[in-house]
């Protein structure tokens, strides 16, 4: 009885920890270069996206962000949205063959934004900050690969500038890249989405990944519950059970 005891008090104790990293286990370290959120949205629509520049240095506050669009995948409509104490600028480019939208043809687009810090708005050592961006139609390309500097108030420059490697790996400075899926077919009969619909939020994918995570270490823990219990009923079974006697 008390070697039973023992690996149903063992059991339970596994379960238990299991439990605790399905809650736990999801919380992997933060990227520390600049990322666009959300990573993906649907070829042909309107997307709303942020960069999200962290903070790299321990001494130096970041005091300016440019990104350029990619050559390959002009976008015809580009505005941003207003990040309080920093101002804002665009250049275009010529863009052929022309880019359609809403029916006019657009022999210009949005080459290039820069965002520029004022006053004490600057990102400092350990914050983070966005720079939302509405952009669209998105182009029938399988992903946009955004190049970005990270100017520092100490001259400092970090070039996120390197395209996704093959195989997998990431590079040493990553570029941040949206990735565009092929819109789904619309039902017979229905009407077209808006040009002002905007996919899903960098807030929205965080919650929806948080949401996931919090099922699954919810589901973690009642396993983990059953464990206990189940090892508390096969003890208290055992110790009613007469001993046989030789």
């Amino acid at each position: 009885m008390t070697r039973f005891r023992r690996t149903a008090t063992a059991a339970a104790a596994l379960a238990f920890t299991a439990a605790a990293t399905a809650v736990l286990g999801f919380a992997g370290p933060a990227s520390a270069h600049v990322t666009v959120n959300p990573k993906e949205a649907a070829q042909g629509g309107y997307a709303r996206v942020a960069f999200r520049v962290p903070n790299e240095s321990d001494t130096a506050s970041t005091n300016k962000i440019e990104v350029t669009l990619p050559e390959n995948a002009p976008v015809g409509s580009v505005s941003t949205m207003p990040v309080p104490g920093w101002t804002v600028a665009t250049e275009k480019r010529k863009v052929d063959p022309p880019i359609e939208v809403h029916g006019s043809q657009l022999t210009e687009a949005i080459s290039k934004i820069t965002w520029t810090a004022t006053g004490d708005a600057a990102v400092k050592p350990g914050q983070f900050q966005e720079f939302p961006v509405s952009m669209g139609p998105l182009p029938k390309v399988d992903s946009m690969v955004f190049k970005v500097l990270q100017t520092y108030s100490d001259g400092e420059i970090s070039r996120w500038i390197d395209p996704p490697a093959q195989g997998g790996e990431e590079p040493e400075h990553p570029a941040p890249v949206l990735t565009l899926a092929a819109a789904a077919a619309a039902p017979a009969g229905s009407a077209p989405a808006s040009a002002a619909a905007i996919s899903s939020s960098d807030d929205d994918d965080d919650d929806d990944g948080n949401g996931l995570a919090v099922g699954l270490g919810v589901a973690g823990l009642v396993a983990g519950l059953a464990g206990l219990v189940l090892g508390g009923l096969a003890f208290s079974r055992t110790r009613r059970e007469p001993v046989a006697r030789s």
